[in-house]
């Protein structure tokens, strides 16, 4: 029989896990899948980002979810810096970002696309993407040095708003529309048409950061949770005080409701996503940072919990949805006699009896994020005994 690997091969350096990426990915995990949820089986006529109409508990059961594709691709970076510590050659970390980051964006298309609208008549490009997208470019990234990293990082995150969105998507600008689109669709028969969520550009910036602030998990774990700490407030002071004056970063201002101060405080919470701009990635980040300045102490049981989730993300991201999905399908089936996939459906193709419940969308992500605990424990101490190849592509 076949011998695994040492979890050190001959040509790495031994770098100690980061416990508080784990713990934080998986606390990011597990909020992420109450929005696939909340889509599946609990979808409104109204949007849920919609302070206007939406109602507070609508409102902030999909904001909370606003801090897991920044906290996923931001802890994406950080983890492939560490990663790169334990490889002195820099030309296998090249490879091997360029073959996962392609690897991903295959699963993007081939397999997450199909779990999420359950058919290929549309492509769906989400976070998935353009964190394969972003690994392919950090393939080539890393050999730039750390300075000049870091002001790309900066020009990205904090001036892509300057730059105005591709109005049409035509042949010839759906490259540019790629890198800093919001969400827009895409035809080019006989392919299905692709519906591009997630643009390449602003999220590579997240990524860029989460690499260079990678160094800080390497210090003294008082100094290191020092400079997370206060880097975290200074971003939640400059989104305060940006937000607070509408002057710049993000393109939808705050107002005052007419529904009160409630809903006035909703809306200047209610920053951008598609594409994150710099609002977002001060207020996500922000609290990302603080998080992780406590969460290396996190050892209590639920910090052993949630670090297991953290230790496989995307074993942990594919089970969820295939879940969900096929959770959703046999419920819409049973119940209205034939399978509706409400996230995908306007309503008036919604089934008469049909009523949102935001509970059962509660329900059902409580009853995935409880079912996959013995899964992703399983794969954990997989992954902890064996230094199989293939295990860093699952």
């Amino acid at each position: 029989m076949k011998q695994p690997r040492t979890l050190l091969g001959a040509n790495q350096l031994p770098v100690s896990r980061v416990q508080a990426i784990d713990v934080v990915r998986g606390l990011v995990m597990v909020i992420m899948a109450l929005d696939h949820a909340r889509e599946f089986f609990s979808p409104t006529s109204v949007r849920a980002e919609d302070v206007a109409q939406a109602s507070g508990p609508l409102f902030l059961t999909r904001w909370v979810t606003y801090f897991c594709a920044p906290a996923f691709v931001f802890l994406a970076g950080a983890s492939i810096y560490l990663y790169q510590q334990k490889q002195p050659d820099r030309r296998r970390v090249s490879r091997f970002l360029l073959l996962r980051g392609l690897w991903l964006v295959a699963l993007e298309v081939l397999v997450i696309s199909l779990l999420l609208h359950w058919d290929y008549h549309l492509i769906l490009l989400q976070v998935i993407w353009v964190i394969g997208w972003s690994m392919v470019a950090l393939a080539g990234l890393i050999w730039v040095p750390r300075w000049l990293l870091a002001a790309l990082a900066l020009v990205i995150l904090a001036g892509h708003n300057l730059l105005p969105p591709i109005q049409p998507v035509l042949p010839a600008t759906v490259s540019w529309a790629l890198l800093h689109n919001g969400p827009f669709v895409f035809a080019s028969p006989p392919l299905p048409p692709v519906l591009v969520a997630y643009s390449i550009g602003p999220w590579l910036g997240v990524m860029l950061a989460g690499y260079l602030l990678g160094a800080w998990l390497q210090l003294p774990l008082p100094q290191r949770n020092w400079r997370l700490r206060w880097t975290g407030i200074g971003l939640l002071v400059l989104f305060v005080a940006l937000r607070a004056t509408n002057w710049y970063g993000d393109p939808s201002p705050w107002s005052v409701q007419p529904r009160g101060l409630g809903y006035s405080v909703l809306s200047f919470l209610n920053v951008t996503k598609y594409p994150p701009s710099l609002l977002f990635d001060c207020l996500t980040l922000g609290v990302v940072l603080l998080l992780l300045s406590v969460a290396e102490h996190a050892t209590s049981r639920l910090g052993r919990w949630l670090r297991t989730y953290g230790q496989v993300p995307f074993f942990y991201y594919l089970l969820h949805l295939t879940l969900l999905s096929a959770g959703a399908w046999c419920w819409t089936q049973l119940a209205f006699s034939k399978p509706y996939n409400f996230a995908f459906l306007s309503v008036p193709e919604w089934p008469a009896a049909y009523v949102p419940h935001l509970l059962r969308g509660y329900a059902a992500w409580a009853a995935v994020v409880l079912v996959l605990y013995v899964p992703c424990r399983w794969y954990q101490r997989y992954k902890q005994q064996h230094a199989y190849w293939w295990l860093s592509y699952l």
